[in-house]
């Protein structure tokens, strides 16, 4: 596999960041993930945390080295992580469940596959045209699909903002799962919170993405993203990846090639998972941050270090 991958997240006007982002590849397969915890429900980056932590641990113990079958693994470890979040609850006796959207894409063998929860979007683009994506899962957008309310009022609606899917909920998630994508080299995959798609439409997305590299259209999306929206900025996180495939290409310092892994190992940028869920409510938020700008720093390694 060849790819290059970029990840960035800002708390915008927000006193805590609440959103998680990461991605693991082995030698045969990529996963991306975002997560966005859920303000109106406590602790939501706790359910953030544990989701990508839950699932990132299952694809380092199925993808030997590659996932044999996606779309079960996606929807197993969905459920897994809502599982766990659960079960962080019960441990540390909270009142209520933390709550927590999710989108993930797994790649291998020039095919995409993903799953979401909640209005955590990812796009599908080819030449600045988007080819898919996710739907959200809000009341606005049942009320649309169901004809009762015209799609342009998508971003004025009073109910735009209520969900309802996502992990952590009293009920199990509706885990929605895509179709095969074939990608072709050039093809990007963008997984991204509603910080960034709820300010900035999507042609302007797949536009930047376009005409720049993933490493400098993700920074620039974001830091446009919290400038309009100013003080009433939401948590902004994007994570993108672009495509190319098997062919050999020109060298870049930002192009990953994995063919030369040994089978078993595995890359990753996502916060260990602990050991005992028990030792969970001793995080605190400035060791949360911590463990984030030690992601950062490692996809900063990442994107400075050629593969071949």
């Amino acid at each position: 596999m060849r790819f290059s991958v970029y990840q960035e997240s800002h708390v915008g006007g927000r006193k805590n960041n609440q959103d998680r982002m990461g991605y693991s590849f082995t030698r045969d397969a990529l996963l991306l993930l975002l997560a966005d915890g859920m303000g109106g429900h406590i602790q939501g980056e706790m359910a953030a945390t544990i989701a990508l932590q839950t699932i990132g641990a299952l694809f380092q113990q199925n993808a030997t080295p590659y996932v044999k079958k996606p779309e079960r693994f996606l929807e197993d470890s969905f459920f897994a992580a809502h599982r766990e979040i659960h079960r962080y609850r019960a441990i540390n006796n909270l009142p209520e469940t933390p709550r927590t959207t999710i989108v993930a894409c797994l790649i291998q063998h020039n095919s995409a596959y993903w799953a979401h929860c909640g209005d955590s979007r990812l796009y599908w683009m080819r030449q600045g045209q988007i080819l898919a994506r996710t739907r959200d899962h809000s009341r606005i957008e049942t009320l649309i699909a169901q004809g009762k309310v015209d799609p342009s009022e998508r971003d004025t609606h009073p109910e735009r903002n209520k969900l309802f899917n996502c992990l952590g909920a009293p009920s199990m998630p509706i885990v929605e799962l895509s179709r095969r994508a074939s990608l072709q080299a050039g093809d990007v995959m963008l997984l991204c919170s509603d910080g960034l798609w709820s300010v900035l439409p999507d042609h302007v997305m797949a536009q930047t993405l376009q005409h720049n590299t993933v490493v400098r259209a993700v920074p620039d999306l974001l830091a446009t993203a919290v400038s309009i929206a100013g003080k009433t900025s939401d948590n902004v996180t994007a994570l993108a990846m672009m495509w190319e495939g098997a062919s050999v290409l020109q060298d870049s310092a930002n192009t990953i090639t994995t063919h030369t892994l040994p089978v078993g190992s595995v890359t990753t940028t996502i916060q260990a998972p602990r050991a005992d869920l028990e030792g969970a409510d001793m995080f605190n938020d400035s060791e949360i941050e911590k463990a984030i700008e030690e992601i950062r720093s490692a996809i900063e390694k990442t994107s400075r270090v050629t593969n071949k």
